[in-house]
């Protein structure tokens, strides 16, 4: 099959339905569906269609929708060719969307008002491979994502590689979809601080593999769903983590301000970082979750707890957070990490827990405490005085967790200096060592 040539040749109307050319469509410069479409489809040829990049394409991304209404990306296959491009690119600053800053993306979708992409293929793109910006009624389903990704100047990953929803993206949906070898976040809904808040969405269904940051990372946003995702090999390969900016690899993520959400029957294997950070999460619930790891630490280069609350943004506290029934079966270090009240922790299965051995292992696995917090590794469910900012655990109920691991019987439950273990309902958890 011979491929098709066209810089300009492919003219997208501004409603109806318009059927891509068969065979492999190679473009220079981007294809634009026009301002103001309106219910508009448009699809792959049902022989089969790719539209690849041109050796030196020049665009923000091979296909770019602005300010449309009610539009269907349906049926074909994108390859962004990124062998081609050399560059390397960190990260844009702080004030910065990612849409402003990263050319080179797949399709790139701003400002629109009702928004389906089903059955795309995407591969070898170096940017984004789909990134939606300021829209609403955004429908992804079926879509699979496969080796795309750039890396910065030390060659760790810069979070591209995946689908990013930016920038108060609302009432959305991700389902049922698959992401393998992203370089950085594979599923991220992410928002600049003063940027409105992603809301009303939901990430269901979707199977993620060989993930070089975090499978799904939920960023600043409100009453998001999180449900029934499956994933391995998180955090890999070791050499494309960015170790130098501290971020740890995670099943599911959190970051900004987020509340009143749901991460619930999410299930991952081999994590080589966190199982579920909550940095920012609070007046929600994690329910029925797990993380899975048969290795020893020194399978773990970047290892973490498997549950860790934070509180990094100043305009939340760590507050109502719901933690029952999730399993994590071979942490590095602890099981939970806890700060702030109220929280509801119990039923939990936290196994195989401090694969480190910590304290005894000292810097073999970076098994060296903060200074004062002798108990901070080494504990099953360690109950902190603060994290980014102080916030000292109280008014917790821990109950009925099994807590299982190096010497968990006599280091189950601890808490730091000035934290009381009597300011929480502790009760019924069972803990036992497994040498």
């Amino acid at each position: 099959m011979l491929p098709l040539f066209v810089a300009a040749a492919i003219s997208i109307p501004a409603t109806g339905r318009f059927v891509l050319p068969a065979g492999v469509v190679t473009v220079a410069t981007e294809i634009r569906v026009p301002e103001g479409a309106h219910d508009l489809v448009v699809e792959g040829n049902p022989k089969g269609t790719t539209v690849r990049a041109a050796p030196g394409f020049r665009g923000r991304a091979l296909i770019v929708c602005q300010r449309v209404k009610n539009v269907q990306i349906l049926d074909f296959a994108v390859d962004g060719d990124r062998s081609g491009i050399q560059a390397q690119a960190g990260l844009p600053p702080s004030d910065v969307p990612f849409a402003r800053f990263y050319r080179n993306n797949g399709i790139l979708v701003e400002e629109t008002d009702g928004l389906t992409v089903s059955r795309v293929r995407f591969a070898n793109v170096w940017a984004f491979p789909l990134l939606v910006s300021r829209s609403s009624r955004v429908r992804v389903e079926a879509i699979e994502i496969t080796d795309s990704g750039s890396r910065n100047a030390k060659g760790r990953n810069n979070t591209t590689g995946g689908l990013l929803l930016e920038e108060g993206v609302t009432d959305f949906e991700v389902r049922r979809s698959v992401f393998t070898n992203i370089t950085g976040n594979a599923v991220w809904t992410h928002s600049n601080y003063g940027s409105p808040r992603n809301a009303r969405g939901l990430i269901a269904d979707n199977s993620f593999r060989e993930i070089g940051r975090d499978a799904i990372q939920v960023g600043h946003a409100t009453g998001i769903r999180v449900e029934r995702n499956t994933g391995s090999r998180i955090g890999y390969p070791f050499n494309a983590v960015d170790i130098e900016g501290a971020a740890m690899p995670v099943g599911v993520d959190t970051s900004g301000d987020v509340d009143h959400s749901v991460y619930a029957g999410n299930h991952f294997q081999e994590v080589n970082g966190k199982c579920i950070d909550l940095d920012g999460f609070h007046d929600g619930a994690v329910i029925s979750n797990s993380c899975v790891n048969k290795g020893a630490a020194e399978d773990y280069p970047n290892g973490q707890f498997g549950i860790v609350i934070n509180n990094a943004n100043i305009d939340m506290r760590s507050e109502n957070i719901t933690i029952v029934n999730n399993t994590i079966d071979g942490a590095k270090y602890g099981g939970m990490f806890v700060v702030g009240s109220r929280h509801r922790i119990e039923r939990n299965r936290l196994l195989n827990v401090n694969l480190a051995r910590c304290n005894e292992s000292g810097a073999r696995f970076g098994c060296l405490s903060i200074p004062g917090q002798p108990d901070f590794l080494q504990s099953g469910i360690y109950l902190a005085a603060r994290a980014e900012r102080p916030d000292p655990s109280r008014k917790l109920i821990i109950r009925n967790n099994v807590i299982t691991g190096h010497k968990m019987s006599s280091r189950c439950i601890m808490a730091a200096p000035g934290v009381s273990l009597r300011e929480n309902t502790i009760a019924n958890n069972r803990c036992e060592d497994v040498k």
